[in-house]
């Protein structure tokens, strides 16, 4: 894990030369000094390692490291034969990019995707899959991790490196390398003799 810390820069950009050098009549409006994330104090200084995401009823936080990109859900190809914590394969910048639903694996609830469902794209090493999440609520720091109490480590303790304690409960911190690993045991394509 790294101490990455993002900061959320104010929108105005810096001025152009005759802007500088020209009076200027009226101040200019006050810009907003950071992107509202819901969930998120707009005015709050923001220590940013990782993004919240919900899976189900259950809340993660994924490391933004291994995050290439979040964005809305793309049509998805199932696959036949492929085990049920895949939901398929979608074109992704002109690559194809295997999609994972972990719903299945770590025990949360599985339901429609609707308009608030997003697709992470996780990468490392040249590896990328692509992930659904039924929503994604903000950012966190992940300054605090600690492990799971030994009687309530949660289903798919596998794909997780532990947890955030949160004043409004414990929030799991999803492993983006093994679940990048998890593309490693899907089978591979037939090949001619």
């Amino acid at each position: 894990m790294t101490d990455s810390q993002v900061v959320v820069p104010e929108q105005a950009g810096a001025p152009d030369a005759a802007a500088q050098r020209a009076p200027a009549a009226d101040p200019p409006a006050a810009a907003p000094t950071s992107t509202a994330l819901p969930g998120v104090d707009p005015d709050a200084a923001v220590d940013t390692d990782a993004i919240l995401i919900r899976l189900g009823t259950n809340r993660f936080a994924v490391d933004l490291a291994s995050i290439a990109e979040v964005g809305r859900v793309p049509a998805i190809t199932r696959v036949p034969g492929m085990p049920g914590w895949l939901s398929g394969v979608a074109n992704w910048r002109g690559r194809i990019l295997p999609v994972l639903d972990l719903r299945p694996l770590i025990g949360a609830e599985s339901s429609e995707l609707d308009g608030h469902s997003r697709l992470l794209v996780l990468t490392s090493g040249g590896v990328a899959v692509g992930m659904v999440v039924d929503l994604v609520e903000g950012t966190t720091s992940l300054a605090d991790v600690a492990p799971f109490p030994p009687a309530s480590a949660p289903a798919g303790p596998q794909l997780l490196n532990g947890q955030l304690p949160r004043a409004e409960g414990p929030i799991a911190v999803l492993d983006a390398d093994a679940v990048l690993r998890l593309r490693d045991g899907l089978p591979r394509g037939r090949r001619s003799a």
